[in-house]
């Protein structure tokens, strides 16, 4: 039953990080702002069901979903990772380093933004 719980969530994850990215390709963007904004998302929805989840306000299968699966399947850090190969081979290195920073900075402090939603409840 996890497998099938993991599953569904990732599923949902991963439609929401490709209608993310269709909605944002035909913008045609030089920053590969549709995986920046999906791993931001992610990162808002991990840290907000982290904080339910150590509060005991989701169950373990709850969390599975969430954490294991939407945010699994909504995450795109190989996505990511090719994307900033790609600006680096293209000769972007301002954009590839700009993207790895704020990839890695904004995703933490969306993290602890989501973790801190709980107090909100």
């Amino acid at each position: 039953m996890n497998y099938l719980i993991v599953g569904l969530g990732g599923a949902l994850g991963s439609i929401i990080r490709y209608a993310i990215h269709q909605w944002l390709a035909p913008k045609n963007l030089l920053f590969p702002f549709a995986t920046f904004f999906a791993n931001i998302l992610s990162c808002l929805l991990l840290g907000f069901t982290l904080a339910l989840f150590s509060k005991n306000m989701i169950d373990e299968r709850q969390r599975l979903f969430f954490i294991t699966g939407v945010c699994g399947g909504f995450s795109t850090f190989s996505t990511f990772t090719n994307e900033t190969f790609q600006l680096f081979q293209s000769g972007n290195f301002i954009f590839a380093l700009a993207n790895i920073v704020f990839n890695m900075l904004v995703c933490i402090i969306f993290l602890i933004l989501g973790f801190k939603l709980i107090d909100l409840f």
